[in-house]
């Protein structure tokens, strides 16, 4: 029993290693040798565990199926076994099964594999698929291993008919579940320390991509989406021979190492430095892939829900006529459409200059999803940063202050990269991991949560004025801007962009001005309030003078350093300390030091 499955762990591993330079390469062609090995091993283990019990295992009505990874080929180094004994009632004894199926799982927990194992019969098989959807999405690409296969591919068969019968009703229960792991998980894009299969934009959405395309609601994408989903899946691999484990959570021990595998380091820089680099390019890396992934989710999910819309013809009910697609139009060129944000009827947007800034508002304040091929329309828009008027500047404004709509909406225009054509600057941190154990998310999504956290009154309750609600705003959205490599101190380097920035945009100087102190002195209160004592007079004056004696500006700096201590945001793994984030502790300091200084300049 020992021969079939003893050494397997260890052949997994020998067939992953790494080529002699470190890096890992021929990912596809290792999942599938790996997955060839775990099945060869697994017909020898039914053969010897056949021959190795004191009754007859008959040639039908039992069998061994794979799921999960293995079922699909991608087999990772450390992948666990998702296995299904199937059985027809009345095959074996129970005592028989249940002696029949620890020839079986035994010898595979002792080789050190990770297992997942069950017993079914085809009944039980059907109904679990029809309440369970991880069980279905399982079942629709399972692998015959040993025994009855032709049991088990009337059993997926089966199992696929009912999914595709019942797929316009569970239809719901899919977009529901990929929206459940999106709140818990967070977009792989922006996250520091991603699950790289639970997150959106991960190898979990592939496959509900194919179970979507399996359900005939929508095609699947094909293409540089199957270049990302492999590559994603190099990721994988790579995580596993870092951890040593089967894990897929880039953890920050794991990050060096893997990116050094994925041929993401540069020899010929100093260690520390090549390290610091090959992080941050391991991070563009998982950008560009989870954005790819999640646009191809979005789009095969939004196919299946316009099929499912227009199965039936529309007909005028007395006219005869077939209805034509109804267009609410919501701003200038910019209509609504089935729940989503569209361009309206006859908008060129290769004409457009601010059509995006247009669709934006309006799927922020309307809170509307925009259509993917909308977003890939207005990719065409010829935007130029150093081209903004009076209207372009207050909708970019009107755009900060869609509050919890923001992320959404600023994650949708980042599909197609239209942030960094607005501010060129931007593309220096997007996708860039914060140096902080404290943050969540990547730098560029920090700025983005900051701002969605600014309100438009003052913490005594009055309402901002036109200008300085435009300045903390911009403020928010580009207070980490100086976070670039080789930076020391990350606040004033913002303070050198943001007025060269500003005044290319068209700001008005005296919003420029208070946005610039803003962003130089965005730590200050913070520090301040965990560093000196907030009755000192001297310390109330120091705080004072750099921000001109100007109350307001104290103000909206307290805003700003709520929002940001407030956005941080921990994983599932890390506990914020009182050292970051937005604590009791934290709140108290700080409001006591705003407090003291805000009373000295009312004096002053």
């Amino acid at each position: 029993m020992v021969q079939a499955v003893g050494e397997l762990h260890n052949h997994l591993l020998a067939i992953s290693n790494v080529d002699v330079d470190g890096v890992y390469r021929d990912g596809a062609r290792k999942r599938a040798e790996r997955s060839q090995v775990v099945n060869d091993s697994l017909k020898q283990l039914w053969d010897e565990a056949v021959s190795s019990v004191n009754f007859q295992v008959p040639s039908t009505g039992v069998g061994l199926a794979a799921v999960g990874s293995l079922a699909r080929g991608q087999m990772g180094p450390n992948s666990d076994l998702d296995l299904v004994l199937m059985v027809e009632d009345r095959t074996l004894k129970q005592e028989q099964l249940a002696q029949f199926a620890d020839k079986l799982w035994y010898p595979l927990w002792d080789s050190g594999l990770d297992l997942d194992h069950s017993v079914r019969t085809r009944s039980q098989c059907e109904s679990v698929t029809d309440h369970d959807l991880p069980a279905a999405m399982g079942w629709l690409d399972v692998q015959p291993i040993a025994g009855d296969v032709e049991l088990i591919q009337q059993t997926a068969t089966s199992i696929l008919e009912r999914w595709r019968k019942a797929a316009r009703k569970r239809l719901p229960e899919l977009t529901e579940s990929a929206m459940s792991r999106l709140k818990q998980f967070g977009r792989l894009p922006y996250i520091n320390q991603p699950d790289i299969k639970e997150a959106r934009g991960g190898l979990r959405d592939s496959t509900l991509i194919a179970s979507l395309a399996a359900s005939w609601l929508s095609d699947r994408p094909h293409g540089q989406y199957d270049s990302a989903v492999n590559r994603l899946l190099d990721v994988r691999d790579c995580i596993h021979l870092a951890s040593r484990k089967d894990t897929n959570l880039l953890l920050p021990q794991y990050q060096a190492e893997v990116s050094t595998m994925l041929g993401l380091a540069d020899p010929t820089l100093p260690e520390g430095e090549r390290q610091a680099r090959s992080i941050d390019d391991l991070q563009t890396l998982l950008a560009t892939l989870g954005r790819r992934i999640a646009f191809a989710l979005d789009s095969t999910t939004s196919r299946a829900q316009h099929s499912l819309t227009h199965e039936r013809p529309r007909f005028a009910f007395f006219q005869g006529k077939r209805e034509a697609p109804r267009f609410d139009v919501i701003a200038q060129g910019v209509a609504q459409h089935e729940r989503e944000v569209v361009l309206a009827p006859g908008i060129n947007p290769a004409q457009e200059q601010y059509l995006p800034l247009r669709v934006a508002v309006a799927s922020g304040e309307f809170g509307l999803p925009i259509a993917n091929s909308t977003l890939i329309n207005l990719s065409k828009s010829p935007i130029r940063d150093y081209v903004w008027d009076e209207e372009s500047r207050a909708l970019f404004i009107r755009l900060l202050a869609c509050r919890s709509e923001l992320t959404r909406v600023w994650e949708e225009i980042d599909y197609v990269d239209i942030p960094g054509r607005w501010i060129p600057e931007w593309l220096g941190v997007r996708n860039r991991p914060s140096a902080s154990a404290a943050h969540r998310y990547t730098i560029d999504r920090h700025m983005v949560e900051v701002t969605a956290r600014l309100g438009e009154r003052s913490p005594g309750g009055a309402r901002y004025d036109d200008a300085h609600m435009q300045a903390l705003l911009l403020a928010g959205i580009l207070h980490d801007i100086g976070k670039r490599p080789g930076v020391q101190d990350h606040a004033l380097e913002g303070a050198r962009h943001v007025p060269v920035i500003l005044r290319r945009m068209g700001y008005h100087e005296e919003v420029v001005k208070m946005a610039t102190v803003l962003v130089r002195e965005h730590l200050t209160l913070s520090d301040y309030a965990t560093g000196k004592d907030p009755y000192d007079p001297a310390v109330a004056a120091s705080l004072s003078e750099r921000l001109e004696g100007d109350v307001l500006l104290l103000d909206m700096l307290f805003d700003l350093t709520k929002a940001d201590g407030s956005s941080l945001g921990a994983t599932s793994a890390e506990a914020i300390t009182k050292r970051y984030g937005w604590s009791k502790w934290r709140e108290q300091l700080v409001t006591a030091m705003y407090a003291a200084t805000r009373a000295y300049m009312l004096k002053h």
